[in-house]
């Protein structure tokens, strides 16, 4: 297949952003760590260089008072360290190699900074030697009076390792961030192919160029997962979508049926002569009309149910008793006992009404003698049961019963005036008021149908 350019262009520019946001990330975090390094680094040298200059002070001053100087060399470990010893008029007393006998290493003011605590760096220029040099006081008094031990440290080396590191840190970083920029793009592009597939996938499965399913990647990370529930969700869409197409084109066969038969009624109606009984004539025309107003409205109640955001604003408190004792006065024929105590449910009272009122006309059809009502108790639900003596549903068949238009016999069922929907309208009601509806086999012969509904809290 050819790819698209904008497609590909697309592609290029997310993992663009995606690689230009890590390597920004990765320069700004490396950099900070250079700078740190380089900090630490050149915090710890001054350190060790202060604490070796003091050290080495130290051990002059013990010497001096042990009285063990001489006009020979003050010994020092190392070439880049200088030592003077300057008395209290600032003559120079004792030197080590290299340092000057005549002219003290500091003038009085750095002298005064030094003692205070500060750090006093001085060109090594005076000291001859190369780069900056680090001093450090140290005074000690003895019977001839007080001496100042002057130690001179060079900083050059020091001071040039920090700048290789530096140097060698401000050419590793790009080379780095470059290497890495690169195995990013690779990583990058290679973890949006699958992301990248998917999408395809969904843009054929829009066109409609094969079937609904989404490729899963072999990797068991977030993307295979994600592509598993895409698919679970396209199943569920493509089953609904089955659905809405059988309901659809059985919906428009249960209507072509009353429209159809009241066109040939209506076309026969111009060909009569005038002395035709019309009233007998509109009762017959009135029966279709009835039938496929009663068809409406089920379709449409089922739209509502499909719709459970208006459904739910439309419950209220009711009273099962009251209501069961309303409904079954209107059915002369069936057997109800109202109840001593109340059974409060929170839901729509037509609607459950409408679910009621399917059951006992179903029963109604199909009883040989009795139809039975009954509301109770049932553990933490509520209870209610309509029983006929009628020849029963096969338990193979009880659950497709309440599929839409499914009737166990069709000519029956068109002729006493069913749509297939009265059971459906039933198991969608008690569904969105978190209900259950079975259908069991009753004592000693017919049906039972069961609807349990939650309890109101008080």
């Amino acid at each position: 297949m050819t790819e698209n350019p904008s497609r590909v262009r697309r592609e290029r520019s997310l993992r663009t952003r995606i690689v230009l946001l890590g390597v920004f990330g990765l320069t700004v975090g490396l950099a900070i760590g250079g700078i740190t390094l380089i900090g630490v680094l050149g915090f710890a040298l001054n350190r060790t260089a202060h604490e070796e200059a003091a050290k080495t002070a130290q051990g002059v001053v013990a010497l001096i008072e042990e009285d063990v100087l001489t006009d020979s060399p003050v010994p020092v470990a190392g070439t880049d360290v200088r030592v003077q010893v300057v008395d209290a008029q600032g003559r120079v007393r004792y030197s080590s190699v290299g340092a000057d006998r005549l002219v003290p290493m500091l003038f009085p003011d750095e002298l005064t900074r030094a003692f205070a605590g500060e750090r006093v760096l001085i060109d090594g220029v005076r000291l001859g030697i190369e780069g900056p040099v680090l001093v450090v006081p140290a005074g000690v008094g003895t019977d001839e009076g007080h001496f100042t031990v002057l130690v001179a440290k060079s900083m050059d080396d020091l001071y040039r390792s920090a700048s290789v590191v530096r140097t060698a840190l401000l050419i590793a970083f790009p080379l780095l961030v470059a290497v890495l920029a690169i195995v990013g793009w690779r990583v990058v592009g290679a973890t949006l192919r699958p992301v990248e597939e998917l999408r395809r996938g969904a843009e054929e499965i829009t066109g409609g160029g094969r079937a609904g399913r989404l490729p899963v990647p072999a990797s068991r990370d977030e993307i295979h997962r994600l592509a598993v529930t895409l698919n679970d969700m396209l199943s569920r869409l493509d089953a609904a979508r089955a659905r809405q197409r059988a309901f659809v084109a059985d919906a428009a066969h249960e209507l072509r049926s009353p429209l159809a038969s009241m066109r040939v009624q209506l076309e026969v109606a111009q060909r009569l002569p005038g002395d035709t009984d019309w009233p007998a004539f509109a009762d017959d025309l009135m029966l279709d009309a009835d039938r496929l107003s009663r068809l409406v409205d089920d379709l449409l109640l089922l739209a509502r149910a499909d719709d459970s955001a208006e459904a739910a604003r439309r419950t209220a408190p009711v009273e099962l008793g009251e209501l069961l004792t309303d409904l079954a006065a209107r059915y002369p024929a069936v057997v109800f006992t109202t109840p001593a105590e109340q059974f409060w449910t929170d839901g729509d009272a037509d609607a459950l009404r409408r679910a009621v009122s399917n059951l006992l006309d179903n029963a109604g059809r199909h009883a040989r003698s009795t139809v039975a009502l009954t509301v109770g108790a049932d553990g933490d639900r509520h209870l209610i049961t309509v029983t006929d003596d009628g020849p029963g549903i096969p338990a193979a068949d009880r659950e497709r019963v309440f599929d839409r238009f499914t009737r166990l016999d069709d000519a029956r069922a068109r002729d006493a005036g069913g749509s297939g929907l009265g059971l459906a309208i039933v198991r969608e009601v008690v569904r969105l008021h978190h209900g259950t509806i079975t259908l069991a086999d009753a004592a000693p012969s017919g049906l039972r149908a069961e609807i349990r509904l939650p309890v109101l809290p008080e």
